[in-house]
């Protein structure tokens, strides 16, 4: 069976089916603590660089190229994401957690496919 991988807003209160979460923004969520966002991991590194992410939101109709860009990036920070798959392939349900209201067009979902694929 393969390990299911979710994503969802750190506003949405935490579930116990979430499993191990793991928040994938830069910077922290607005108005959330830490203790209630039940966070198991924070992956800040595996976000896009403040030069991409100000590329895309100039205009965010480059969605195709950003991704393309923005798992560029990812294959350069070979070492985080191993750790991080590592340390997600120890869990048999995993939630990426993030402020972003997108879920369809940010880099969140990117992530999702990516670590998807690779677990």
């Amino acid at each position: 069976m393969k390990p299911k991988v979710r994503l969802k807003r750190i506003y949405d209160k935490p579930n116990p089916d979430d499993g191990f979460r793991v928040f994938v923004d830069r910077l922290w969520a607005r108005g959330v603590t830490k203790e209630a966002a039940r966070i198991g991991a924070w992956a800040k590194e595996l976000t896009p660089s403040d030069e991409l992410r100000k590329w895309f939101h100039e205009d965010t109709s480059r969605h195709a190229k950003f991704e393309e860009r923005y798992l560029m990036e990812l294959e350069e920070r070979q070492g985080e994401t191993e750790a991080l798959i590592n340390s997600l392939r120890t869990h048999a349900t995993k939630t990426l957690v993030t402020a972003t209201k997108d879920l369809v067009n940010g880099h969140s979902v990117i992530l999702l496919r990516y670590l998807s694929k690779r677990l």
